[in-house]
């Protein structure tokens, strides 16, 4: 079916068939009449099966027939990520070129001024990021209260990146007469809920299965080593037939590390993840783009929306984290009806999410054995790492078993009080000098090696209490009394303290412990009396004084 049998205007129809499309994709064909008639939509289809022009092109032609006032535009387009929404407003520009159309793209990472200059005019449509949309309305510099048309793109994408609360923010300031397209990849429960909550009534279109990949695209799978996934892959990539090429991986740091790598063995590769400033994503994104570059190393923010013109491979450098991000990895290639390939490297930790892949797309991913490696992805013994020019790494010396010292000392000491051998004392052979006979006689036998045991500490022993003082202090015990409470005078330790305490233990520090506090024993003087106090007192006689 063409594009002029679904009832877009003359405009419009010309722009897309200089843009090269001549027949209509089946989510346009189901799609675009349902929107040209006001209904309300929800979309489920793959990625790569052109969902912007389904929902781009009835729009255009409705508001080609009215008229925008200031700062209050007529359409709201949400998407995900940056890459998409700039993907979305080029594809705007190349559907309005016959049309007297504005828009305004207002994403994060770019001058806030520049975008608040294309809301003051006239303004169509805004094709905008969750987050910059917020701000710039909380600024006050946007009215939504003449939106006519609204399309949420990727929710499933949306809700994993957690912008549903932006998103039903932003639903709470429209108003309720409106038109609202859904699109998503995948339909899982808790998107069609959030599908009943914003449309009335919506007309259903699904033109795959659910997470389906693309026939266009030829899977391969490769069971590795984790320390042989890069030379692997640049095997597999030498191997191949490449025009350009996606490697996907995991994490961010993984993408940097993996670049440098690339650079490193001489390939022309250039990097894309979210870490990256806005204006440098977009520049690295036009440099592949236009064949500038052969091979870019990303992250998951490029899994979506972005169209590549001929992409021929994809490399899954990671198995990823969530099985439908695969469909969208591979959905880069085999696009527009052309032939795609798309590997994946995979070890043995990964196999709980490599098996989650498989049964979401219901069946096995082809298995395939790289040139140079094994099924298990061993590499060939010392071939495979000279071809790519990596040094074969030293082997490792075995750790030779620790020894404790308390291990030697039992050693030790059960071999000097193990039983000494019997000796053998052999004749002197008839003929053989006496001289050595006496030597091996009067030579003294070596004396076995000892170690002196470690000396363990014993307790002191109590300071004895002498004789002659024992009945004194049983009598005084007997009594009730005591010279003050003191142990007699003696010459033990504990002499001249009181009675029933022990002498105080210095702590670690030196000084006395906290239970000791209360001591009231006399400190300083011991036994030297100083010379003031020996002096005699002078008595005024009671005479003197009454003369």
């Amino acid at each position: 079916m063409t594009f002029p049998d679904l009832g877009l205007s003359d405009e419009v129809c010309k722009a897309i068939s200089e843009a090269g499309y001549e027949t209509a994709t089946p989510i346009q064909q189901k799609s675009i009449p349902h929107v040209l008639m006001g209904k309300d939509l929800l979309g489920t289809a793959q990625t790569g099966t052109g969902k912007t022009a389904a929902f781009l092109l009835p729009m255009i032609d409705v508001m080609a027939q009215g008229r925008s006032k200031p700062r209050m535009p007529r359409a709201l387009v949400l998407e995900p990520t940056r890459e998409l929404a700039a993907q979305v407003a080029d594809s705007f520009d190349m559907y309005t070129k016959y049309q007297k159309l504005s828009r305004a793209l207002l994403i994060g990472g770019l001058g806030m001024k520049e975008q608040e200059a294309e809301l003051d005019g006239t303004c169509d449509i805004i094709i905008a990021t969750p987050g910059r949309l917020l701000d710039l309305f909380d600024r006050g510099r946007m009215m939504l209260s003449q939106i006519q048309f609204f399309v949420i793109d990727e929710a499933d994408r949306m809700m994993d990146m957690g912008f549903m609360p932006d998103v039903e923010r932003i639903v709470s300031c429209l108003p309720p007469r409106r038109q609202t397209l859904f699109f998503s990849a995948t339909m899982p429960p808790s998107i069609r809920k959030l599908a009943d909550k914003f449309l009335v009534e919506p007309r259903e279109v699904e033109v795959a299965p659910p997470a389906s990949p693309a026939a266009t695209v030829e899977q391969h799978l490769t069971m590795l080593d984790e320390r042989d996934k890069r030379d692997a892959l640049r095997a597999l990539i030498n191997q191949e037939n490449i025009r350009n090429a996606l490697i996907f991986c995991n994490r961010k740091s993984d993408v940097k590390m993996l670049h440098k790598s690339m650079q490193k063995h001489g390939y022309d590769a250039v990097a894309l993840h979210g870490d990256m400033d806005q204006l440098d994503r977009m520049a690295t994104l036009e440099k592949f783009k236009t064949d500038q570059a052969k091979i870019m190393v990303c992250s998951d923010v490029a899994a979506r929306g972005i169209d590549i013109q001929g992409l021929s491979h994809v490399f899954n450098f990671d198995v990823p984290f969530h099985a439908e991000d695969y469909i969208h990895r591979i959905g880069r290639t085999g696009r527009a009806g052309m032939k795609g390939r798309a590997f994946m490297l995979a070890t043995a930790k990964e196999s709980k999410a490599l098996d989650a892949i498989q049964k979401l797309i219901g069946g096995n991913i082809k298995p395939m054995v790289i040139d140079g490696f094994g099924k298990k992805g061993a590499p060939a013994p010392a071939a495979a790492e000279a071809a790519d020019g990596d040094e074969a790494p030293a082997p490792k010396r075995a750790r030779r078993p620790r020894r404790t010292k308390a291990k030697d000392v039992a050693e030790e000491t059960a071999a000097d009080t193990a039983a000494p051998e019997a000796t053998v004392t052999e004749p002197v052979e008839a003929g053989a000098p006496a001289e050595d006979a006496t030597v091996a006689e009067s030579a003294p036998a070596k004396p076995p090696r000892t170690r002196r045991a470690p000396r363990r500490k014993t307790a002191e022993a109590p300071a004895e209490v002498p004789a002659d003082a024992a009945p004194e202090a049983e009598a005084a015990k007997a009594e009730g009394r005591s010279s003050g409470g003191r142990v007699p005078h003696g010459d033990g330790p504990d002499a001249g303290r009181p009675a029933g305490r022990s002498r105080p233990t210095p702590n670690r520090s030196g000084g006395r412990n906290r239970r000791d506090d209360n001591d009231n024993t006399p400190v300083g003087l011991g036994d030297h009396v100083p010379a003031f106090l020996l002096r005699p007192l002078r008595i005024p006689d009671e005479s003197s004084d009454a003369a």
